[in-house]
């Protein structure tokens, strides 16, 4: 119980400190004094800053997807259940902006412990976006043979395309998730059931 505690006063320091000097400029050192504990008792709990932030975007991840999942309606067309998806995903990413950018830019590393933990958080976003895909062609939504898992992934780099580019400084918000929405548009034009 005590560790638990520990681990939440880590956890919050962590985000708070993200939070004030971004990732690169919060320190360990600096998260077990806010946290009110030694330097050495933070390595009982954790072993990198990196730890604390995969911690912070699977959350972001659980958060997105229990969102969309309480406001979804299995019986709304794909498109559209793809659209709230990413809505719901981009709210909470634009929020936590800093670790958006970090975990972007951890995938360019791949090497790093990091990027394989973010790239294991984005597999688990692919398999959501072709479970909806799925769903959608098994209800006569989309063309019968279409690759599902492959569609998956197009939809989920078309979004991690928009948003380097939003994280980056090169799109608006609102211009990163027009990005998304056209993206999408032409997604289903090709894989979208004959009306």
């Amino acid at each position: 119980m005590r560790g638990r505690r520990s681990r939440a006063r880590i956890r919050e320091a962590a985000r708070e400190l993200f939070r004030e000097y971004g990732f690169d400029g919060a320190t360990l050192r600096a998260i077990a004094a806010r946290a009110g504990m030694g330097t050495s008792s933070i390595y009982r709990h954790v072993k990198t800053k990196e730890e604390l932030l995969i911690l912070e975007l699977a959350d972001l991840q659980e958060e997105a997807w229990t969102c969309f999942r309480q406001q979804d309606s299995r019986d709304a067309p794909t498109e559209e259940r793809i659209r709230r998806f990413f809505q719901s995903q981009h709210e909470l990413l634009a929020r936590e902006r800093d670790l958006t950018v970090i975990a972007l830019r951890a995938t360019t590393y791949p090497q790093t412990r990091v990027c394989q933990r973010v790239l294991a958080l984005n597999d688990r976003t692919i398999g959501l976006l072709a479970e909806i895909l799925q769903g959608g062609r098994m209800r006569g939504d989309l063309v019968r043979d279409v690759d599902v898992l492959a569609s998956a992934r197009a939809l989920f780099h078309i979004a991690t395309g928009a948003r380097i580019s939003w994280a980056s400084g090169l799109l608006t918000e609102d211009g990163c998730r027009d990005a998304i929405d056209a993206s999408v548009d032409l997604l289903f034009t090709g894989i979208g059931a004959p009306s």
